[in-house]
């Protein structure tokens, strides 16, 4: 780990050096600018390295894919186009097996870049920007095994789609896009993608009676009923537990205005679900209800936030 930590001091200082600078702002520029795809490509660990950065960059908004050196000799460079950017990741700069990629970039004009430590290589050379990686010692005893310049290519790759993130302004909403599974799926949901609307939402006037109110929110699954007025803007709320403190003491035919609670809890429809739990659980409340210019559109119920996986 030392070792790798140093590698990794190694880089943040060439980070700082207004050459390397100079070539990752053109890269950025070259990936940024792209009508095609990010082609990313790489032998052996370099390889596997080049697939987590494709995958990385395109869920971050950059089209990309990786290409295998090997089957683009026999066939695949045909998914490369002109108006494609090529990144080949070598740490030595001589990896035979990409040498047919960086001739096909070459023919017909397809921006090439290069990660490697060895700026006088094969692959340096071939390149139309070169990122120079520091040259580090391999965390393995026999400084072979590729340790510490594997992470160095893991953390470039990384750089690089941060930078894109930024350039491209890609946003939390675009984020979601390519992520609707799992709990990170979950955990970008809004409530307009989960909540009740139109016939679903419970909802009375405030001339409603207190037993027209208990009706309309036993037919409806949410333990409350929205108040709103002619405008269909949100002026309260009664809940089953204000139910129970006034049945017992007051006539249902009382106008229910005089039983809801006012100012009831409300976000606006793009609001993070996380977001909504967390205002429900400081409010102690199980209900929000969702306004959008002032009118009620939509009411979620704090079980139809747990149910996506977000707790």
């Amino acid at each position: 780990m030392e070792t790798e930590i140093q590698a990794l001091e190694q880089l943040r200082g060439v980070l700082e050096e207004s050459g390397f600078r100079h070539a990752l702002d053109l890269a950025i520029e070259a990936m940024a600018r792209t009508e095609g795809r990010v082609i990313v490509s790489g032998m052996g660990k370099s390889g596997h390295i080049g697939r987590k950065i494709a995958a990385t960059l395109r869920s971050t908004g950059t089209p990309a894919l990786f290409l295998h050196p090997g089957e683009a000799s026999h066939g695949d460079l045909g998914l490369i186009t002109e108006q494609d950017v090529v990144f080949a990741i070598t740490w030595s700069g001589e990896t035979s097996e990409l040498n047919d990629i960086f001739h096909y970039c070459n023919r017909f004009g397809v921006t090439l870049i290069v990660a490697t430590a060895w700026p006088d290589s094969t692959a340096a050379k071939a390149a139309n920007i070169c990122l120079e990686l520091p040259l580090v010692r391999e965390a393995c005893p026999n400084d072979l095994a590729p340790t510490s310049s594997t992470t160095l290519q893991l953390v470039l790759g990384d750089v690089l789609a941060v930078a894109l993130i930024e350039a491209r302004g890609f946003t939390s909403s675009d984020f979601r896009v390519f992520h609707p599974g799992g709990k990170l799926g979950a955990q970008l949901l809004t409530v307009d993608q989960i909540m009740g609307t139109d016939s679903a939402i419970p909802k009375v006037r405030r001339e409603a009676t207190l037993s027209g109110a208990t009706i309309e929110m036993s037919r409806k699954r949410y333990g409350a009923t929205a108040v709103v007025d002619d405008g269909d803007r949100l002026v309260g709320v009664f809940t089953d537990g204000d139910l129970r403190r006034c049945i017992a003491v007051h006539d249902l035919q009382d106008r229910i205005g005089l039983h809801m609670s006012p100012n009831p809890v409300t976000v606006p429809p793009g609001t993070l679900c996380a977001d909504a739990l967390r205002i429900m659980n400081e409010n102690a409340v199980s209900v929000i209800f969702v306004e959008d210019n002032s009118r009620l559109v939509g009411v979620v119920h704090m079980h139809d936030i747990v149910r996506t996986g977000i707790v």
